[in-house]
């Protein structure tokens, strides 16, 4: 377990009246708790990889409760551009990735882009929010809820944080299930804007 992860448990623990040296004692067993989250992650995403047909959750607004999306049933035979962030609501991600997305649906389209999907690490609900608040859902962009992080793993795209599984930034073109493009965000999170997304199709 790294230095962050277990201060952070041994706060957390605390709080709740545990002491560090419980924390201590069981050490091994939080470490094997928390790389269970990321231990199957596989290696980052590449141009040809086929994306991975997992469940996700969608919550459409006005409906009871989120359906099972499979996401290779949804990507088959199309064009379509899948960007994820971080978490839903956050600063970076609400100021520029998403409304760059927002703003760029009719240029997209006319490059053949079928579909945009907005996916985060986030509930069904926390996403169908987001979509709805900002404008992204009335745009006809997608909010795909990963709260179990099967994709976001698939892709290699986990971000070492010790609260929760979330997603590292990106961006990728999928043509009928295999990825064309993919933007990362290693360099600059503005490489995985729409512009760039564009600018490449």
């Amino acid at each position: 377990m790294n230095a962050r992860a277990f201060a952070f448990l041994a706060v957390l623990l605390a709080s709740c009246s545990v002491s560090s040296a419980f924390v201590t004692k069981h050490q091994a067993f939080f470490t094997t708790a928390l790389a269970s989250t990321v231990s199957d992650t596989m290696p980052e995403v590449k141009v040809g990889d086929k994306i991975a047909d997992v469940t996700m959750k969608e919550l459409v607004t006005g409906a009871d409760s989120p359906v099972d999306v499979k996401l290779g049933d949804l990507v088959k035979g199309k064009k379509v551009a899948i960007f994820g962030v971080p978490g839903a609501f956050t600063p970076g991600c609400s100021k520029s990735h998403l409304p760059s997305f927002i703003d760029a649906q009719k240029e997209l389209k006319e490059k053949g882009v079928d579909m945009t999907i907005c996916v985060a690490t986030n509930d069904p609900y926390v996403m169908e929010a987001w979509g709805r608040t900002s404008g992204g859902a009335d745009a006809g962009i997608r909010f795909l809820a990963d709260a179990d992080g099967e994709l976001t793993k698939s892709l290699g795209l986990v971000m070492d944080t010790p609260v929760m599984m979330r997603t590292k930034r990106f961006s990728l073109i999928v043509e009928d299930g295999v990825v064309t493009h993919y933007f990362s965000s290693a360099k600059e999170s503005s490489d995985t804007w729409a512009p760039k997304v564009v600018a490449a199709l």
